[in-house]
């Protein structure tokens, strides 16, 4: 009976040092992050993405981890920014056109010649007034920014046809994103707009169903638009970030030291990035240059400029975008 008792005990103590080390396992298990967006493996934001990834980890000794979903595996742009409002992906890369449908500020980016250069851009995108507004702005709707990378210029390219001012914009058929200003935009210089997901437009202007599209270099040689879209003209119309976002709540749940991490690995991402973006800006557009015969052509900005300020006065009036639009302005003035 006492032999019993002993061994009865003894089940019991080891059960309760197993729990206990399972509980102690359960506890240094690593935080696993779900990042989704909709670029190739060698895109440059990719690669950002993979260095912020390394960065979470180096920086919290392991104790977080970054598991990347690329290709769209998780869904199109919209789709991932829903299913990070709701949790189901904690990170996600999307362009700020995309998050203008939830988020009425951010479509200050597809405002045409909001910019006039890369450096106006970068002292926009560096002012803390600014991003204070723009990526805390969501977070009652399940979300936050992180930090924005550098997404390139956007031009207009076409399958056979040379533009050198709005006039030859007549009849145009142009692909745009989703964003009702890059809509006006498309109109105001003459053309027809068609919104259409990005996978679609190679098929849509080898058949024809466009006659161009608008986007940065990257897509000649990346998605080898660069077969069937010979002209290239550098409008430089829209500066359209991409937006580096998490959902709320997962933030909000991390230690101060665990969000300290996620913040210091964003922003030197966008660091990173700056290298590897202009590395490959200039590759690829040699590529596209001596490989798919591509023509590049400087055009007079003017009369594009000209064209879109009904739109810069609307945005100047608009209650929902009138204070990030006078911010903007501001900070481009900021010494």
């Amino acid at each position: 009976m006492v032999k019993k008792s002993v061994i009865t005990l003894f089940t019991v103590l080891l059960l309760f040092i197993l729990a206990g080390c399972q509980g102690d396992s359960d506890q240094t298990k690593a935080i696993e992050l779900k990042l989704a967006h909709n670029l190739p493996l060698e895109h440059p934001v990719h690669l950002s993405l993979a260095e912020f990834a390394r960065l979470v980890e180096e920086k919290s000794s392991e104790e977080i981890k970054v598991k990347i979903y690329p290709n769209a595996q998780l869904g199109s742009e919209r789709e991932v920014i829903e299913l990070t409002q709701t949790g189901a992906v904690d990170l996600a890369k999307v362009s700020a056109s995309q998050l203008e449908g939830f988020e009425s500020d951010y479509s200050i980016f597809s405002l045409p010649y909001i910019f006039e250069d890369y450096e106006t851009y970068e002292k926009v995108m560096n002012n803390e007034k600014v991003t204070d507004k723009l990526y805390n702005q969501t977070e009652d709707i399940g979300f936050i920014a992180l930090t924005y990378y550098n997404a390139g210029q956007r031009h207009l390219y076409t399958k056979d046809r040379e533009v050198h001012d709005v006039n030859d914009m007549r009849g145009l058929k142009v692909r745009v994103q989703p964003s009702q200003t890059s809509v006006q935009m498309i109109n105001a210089f003459g053309g027809i707009p068609t919104a259409m997901d990005y996978g679609e437009v190679y098929t849509a202007i080898q058949s024809g169903v466009i006659d161009a599209a608008e986007n940065n270099e990257t897509a000649l040689v990346g998605n080898n638009h660069g077969e069937v879209a010979k002209y290239f003209m550098y409008t430089g119309h829209q500066i359209v970030p991409d937006m580096f976002i998490m959902n709320a709540t997962k933030f909000n749940q991390l230690s101060d030291d665990h969000q300290q991490v996620i913040k210091e690995a964003a922003q030197e991402s966008t660091l990173y990035h700056e290298d590897v973006w202009a590395k490959t800006i200039e590759e690829q557009t040699e590529i596209a240059k001596d490989e798919m015969g591509v023509n590049f052509i400087e055009v007079d900005k003017t009369p594009f400029i000209d064209a879109v300020q009904p739109l810069h006065e609307q945005f100047a009036k608009d209650e929902k975008t009138k204070e990030i639009y006078q911010l903007i302005q501001e900070a481009k003035q900021d010494e």
